[in-house]
């Protein structure tokens, strides 16, 4: 995914700072990658590139790691993260078929964040809502018994609210009045 722009200013920043706080031997390459994750949200490649060359090591060799972990990210967390349970009764009740309905409307595969970086899409686990069957978790919102037709419909009401945040912000702007008005 490209760099947004300041982005990789801030990533050279931060790693930078990491780099500094951490002994540069391999012992210290998952904390080191814990760490850029939790400042990040994501570990870009330039930080995996910056952490290899301070450890001396291949790149391929931390990509390696973090491919590894399931809690590291390749990719940066959306402003919406969209989680769709795979737990066994999502699964049998079509939990699948809604990840490729996500993937379809989104247009991105299980694990990426959409180019505009508004929504990610993983799959976990179980969210706990076996009766609700399947379920999707988008932020903190569970939404259940979610069918493929639902899924516009869900991402639908999240444009609108953004969209409505937007005109609200608007109306709530301070009218500036010209020179001669009253």
């Amino acid at each position: 995914m490209e760099l947004l722009e300041g982005e990789k200013e801030v990533i050279i920043s931060q790693v930078s700072e990491i780099l500094g706080k951490h002994k540069h031997n391999c012992e210290n390459l998952v904390p080191m990658l814990q760490e850029v994750q939790n400042q990040l949200g994501y570990v870009p490649e330039l930080a995996m590139e910056m952490i290899a060359d301070s450890l001396e090591v291949p790149a391929v060799a931390v990509y390696s790691i973090v491919t590894f972990y399931n809690q590291l990210r390749l990719n940066p967390p959306g402003d919406h993260q969209i989680r769709v349970c795979m737990g066994t009764a999502c699964h049998m009740i079509g939990g699948q078929i809604i990840l490729n309905s996500f993937e379809r409307r989104l247009q991105i595969e299980e694990g990426e964040t959409t180019e505009d970086r508004k929504f990610s899409l993983e799959r976990v686990a179980c969210v706990g809502c076996c009766a609700i069957a399947p379920v999707v978790v988008i932020d903190d919102l569970v939404d259940g018994k979610v069918t493929p037709t639902r899924v516009d419909g869900i991402l639908l009401s999240f444009e609108n609210s953004n969209n409505n945040e937007g005109k609200k912000e608007q109306e709530q702007k301070p009218v500036e009045r010209g020179e001669g008005q009253e």
